[in-house]
């Protein structure tokens, strides 16, 4: 087994609930290359599973997230069917390890993204609609103790996601300066805009869409777009009401646990 494939089965075998120390002794904190193959590496191993691909996430679109990893760029991860969880519904507590939950806006796609100098009038062009979202984020990497690499190789830190029921189309609605207010059981814990997202939520979609069409695997119709946070996650906790409002989309929500 090579190392490519070494790391990728030490972090499926993390999903069991055992996290695992950062991956120092096989990749460099910045090596990108490296940890982009063993997220590809565990990406075929669950397709050969039976797992469907239905979209991207994007993370690291804060500047002051980016300059704590020691990187200059977002990265992006998997997003799998069966990792949606319904609006309003719950989430299985003993399906995560140490979760964290972020307000995103979500882009619906109706057509490919296949030209690898899109912009954001492309991808704006490309999409069906926008909705409110909540990616639950989650890590096998041991206390958080994430570099850029770590987080890259597992898949984006990534876990669930929930999508409102509301989704709208982008006439009419301003995603640079639309606010966003996350609530865990009432309570305000964080507070985002629009423009926190790399500066513009189209801006983060089409630098995920200009990479992944170099890399000869565009975005599809069809595919889901988490574009990345408006705010600061947050840590959740069994029992957890999880809700969050953005301007112009709705509200959507879940609960950690039943």
């Amino acid at each position: 087994m090579n190392t490519t494939d070494a790391a990728a089965r030490r972090l499926r075998d993390a999903y069991r609930g055992e996290t695992i120390p950062p991956m120092r002794d096989v990749m460099e904190p910045t090596d990108g290359a490296a940890a982009y193959a063993v997220q590809a590496a565990n990406t075929r191993f669950w397709q050969s599973q039976g797992r469907r691909i239905v979209g991207r996430k994007i993370g690291l679109t804060a500047k002051a997230v980016q300059a704590q990893l020691g990187v200059d760029q977002p990265d992006f991860g998997v997003l799998f069917d069966d990792m949606a969880v319904a609006d309003g519904g719950a989430l299985d507590p003993a399906r995560v390890i140490q979760p964290k939950a972020e307000a995103e806006i979500a882009l619906l796609l109706a057509s490919d993204l296949t030209d690898p100098s899109c912009d954001a009038s492309a991808v704006a062009a490309a999409t069906a609609s926008a909705v409110a979202a909540i990616e639950i984020v989650d890590s096998r990497i041991a206390d958080w103790k994430i570099t850029f690499a770590d987080t890259v190789a597992d898949n984006g830190s990534s876990a669930f996601y929930v999508l409102g029921s509301d989704p709208k189309p982008l006439d009419g609605l301003d995603l640079y300066t639309c606010g966003m207010a996350l609530e865990v059981n009432g309570v305000l814990a964080s507070l985002g805009a629009g423009a926190a997202c790399l500066g513009h939520p189209l801006e983060a979609a089409a630098w995920l869409a200009r990479t992944l069409a170099a890399a000869g695997d565009p975005l599809r119709a069809g595919e889901v777009i988490l574009t990345g946070a408006l705010g600061p996650m947050v840590a959740i906790s069994r029992g957890d009401r999880v809700e969050a409002r953005i301007g112009g989309l709705g509200s959507v929500s879940f609960t950690y646990g039943s």
